[in-house]
């Protein structure tokens, strides 16, 4: 009887050691995951960062030489202005709890955030800056600077905030099931509809479009250093990295590779497709449209980066890089918008068609909305035009604002000045003349 009751004790001591030392390994490999993803998140939330950079030298090389340096300074503040913004309401309004699937109402200033949160909060601030800074493109030359500064602010607070809450944390739109991997139209379509409401509303560079009677000839304002446009197209595909891989959220998630290869064949197809189609449009392949053309992938594959197959990738980046190059034209050459950059075609247009592209094309079992393929269709294109329209009334609103404040154009001698000198009073190629009659 003792033996028995002596073995029985055996194997219970046996038992209750090897669930204490199987509760430990899954304490362990918790404690790993989290530390990988507190890694990850991190890295690739200062891979974003440095898209600034690649953002920065796009807009300066497709700019003239004497709007360098206010150039530079608008993309340092917009960076600047608006952490700061996100940091004490937008995060709070995109992340909080839900009022009824349309803003978040709580964690202002980040109050009560664990390690968590201000993990999740760095990752996502600079995505919030992205946004604000596609719009420095398209208004540039002529944007007075104090009135960009406030712009920044508003976007970082509530425009972008607001319209993320409905798809990324617990809105309206996520419940219905629309999906947006890594932003093309969080980010990068929210970002081009203000540029291009505040593109129309500041109007057109002097010298832009020339009136004779009926008849308007367009004349191209050429950037004056096209080597460095190219370094920054180079520095945002590498930080693109950090913004469609990074949005896996996990550094143990074996699908990141799978998002860098569906990122990669989609920027490369855009290029060429770019290429190819300035070639046929112009005669010659067009530098900054083929550049662009490998932005428009990026931003086409966004949104299904994860769910559209790396065959169907090359097909969305094909079909976005032609895409941008016809709205880059017609933008231009039909409504007369001045956009220096193409930012509105590029994130705004290709946008659109990367949000539409993961109804198309995207595996409805990996997006797991319980939708058919028509209905994915549907909720992917309700998502497209809810959001263009909320931004085009936001937009319009402040842009007003700032116009009739007068915090929106310089006037035509600062601009002929230019805004290095006329904003800032300091040159970015000192010793070197500078010449432009435009």
């Amino acid at each position: 009887m003792n033996r028995k009751l002596i073995l029985a004790g055996l194997l219970l001591t046996v038992f209750a050691l090897g669930s204490a030392a199987a509760q430990d390994v899954d304490a362990t490999l918790a404690l790993y995951s989290d530390a990988f993803d507190m890694l990850w998140l991190t890295l690739a939330g200062a891979l974003v960062f440095f898209m600034q950079a690649g953002f920065a030298m796009v807009e300066t090389g497709l700019t003239r030489a004497k709007n360098a340096g206010n150039i530079i300074m608008k993309n340092l503040m917009d960076f600047s202005v608006g952490a700061i913004t996100y940091f004490a309401v937008g995060w709070a309004i995109m992340y909080g709890s839900s009022a009824g699937g349309f803003f978040g109402t709580d964690q202002f200033f980040l109050a009560g955030a664990d390690s968590a949160v201000y993990r999740d909060w760095f990752f996502q601030v600079v995505f919030a800056a992205t946004a604000a800074t596609i719009v420095s493109g398209a208004m540039a030359e002529r944007t007075k600077y104090a009135g960009y500064l406030l712009y920044s602010l508003v976007i970082t607070a509530i425009i972008y905030p607001v319209s993320g809450h409905w798809i990324w944390a617990d809105g309206w739109l996520a419940e219905m099931g629309f999906h947006d991997f890594a932003g093309s139209t969080v980010v990068h379509s929210v970002g081009a509809w203000a540029a291009m409401v505040g593109a129309i509303m500041i109007g057109a560079r002097r010298g832009k479009y020339v009136k004779v009677g009926d008849q308007v000839t367009v004349k191209a304002i050429q950037g004056h250093n096209m080597p460095l446009a190219a370094l920054g197209v180079f520095i945002l595909w590498f930080g693109w990295y950090g913004f469609n891989a990074g949005s896996t959220l996990s550094g143990t998630d074996m699908d990141i590779a799978y998002v860098a290869t569906t990122t990669t064949l989609a920027a490369s197809a855009g290029a060429i497709a770019a290429m190819f189609t300035s070639w046929i449009w112009f005669g010659k392949p067009d530098p900054s449209m083929s550049l662009n053309g490998a932005l428009a992938g990026l931003v086409a594959i966004t949104a299904g980066t994860w769910v559209i197959s790396p065959g169907m990738s090359v097909v969305v980046g094909f079909l976005g890089g032609i895409l941008v190059v016809l709205s880059v034209e017609f933008f231009d050459k039909v409504l007369h918008i001045d956009d220096p950059v193409g930012a509105i075609s590029v994130h705004g247009v290709v946008g659109a068609w990367g949000t539409l592209a993961v109804g198309l094309f995207g595996d409805l079992e990996l997006i797991e909305s319980g939708l058919t393929r028509g209905g994915q269709i549907g909720v992917q294109l309700l998502g497209i035009a809810a959001v263009f329209a909320w931004v085009l009334v936001t937009a319009f609103i402040l842009f007003g604002i700032l116009k009739a404040a007068k915090l929106l154009r310089v006037s035509e001698e600062e601009e002929l000045l230019g805004l290095d000198i006329s904003e800032h009073g300091a040159e970015s190629y000192a010793g070197f003349q500078i010449f432009s009659n435009m």
